[in-house]
């Protein structure tokens, strides 16, 4: 069991100028869960292009020092990622036989889901807010 899950959740298309920001969020928690626990924070990864881009090289030493490593997943290994247990879950058992109205109504029903599965499961639930500030 997870002992927290944070996510952002986008409506449209998902880049390095949105993926930054979430990044930069984890870190301090990952620095803060280092100081009080002494364990390092590590975030799987697939091999989304916004993953490995550039930029967001740039920012690893950084994160590394505030204890928030990137694992990357080899290509083709979704079944390595936890977090694909966690959709497929969400898919067939909160969301489905469910219809939206368009992508928003979605996105309410899925944090919806979100939160309650973290309350059934017992681990807290935060959302990254990307338009916030």
């Amino acid at each position: 069991m997870p002992l927290a899950f944070d996510y952002g959740l986008v409506i449209g298309r998902f880049n390095t100028q949105r993926y930054l920001p979430l990044m930069h969020w984890q870190a301090p928690k990952a620095q803060q869960h280092l100081q009080e626990t002494g364990e390092i924070t590590v975030v799987i990864q697939d091999g989304a292009s916004f993953h490995r881009s550039h930029k967001t090289q740039q920012h690893w030493s950084s994160w590394q020092e505030q204890g928030l490593f990137i694992f990357f997943l080899p290509p083709q290994s979704p079944q390595m990622n936890r977090i694909e247990e966690e959709w497929l879950h969400l898919k067939h058992h909160e969301l489905s036989a469910q219809l939206f109205e368009d992508e928003c109504d979605l996105a309410i029903a899925l944090m919806q889901a979100i939160d309650d599965r973290g309350q059934r499961r017992g681990y807290p639930v935060e959302r990254f807010r990307f338009n916030s500030g």
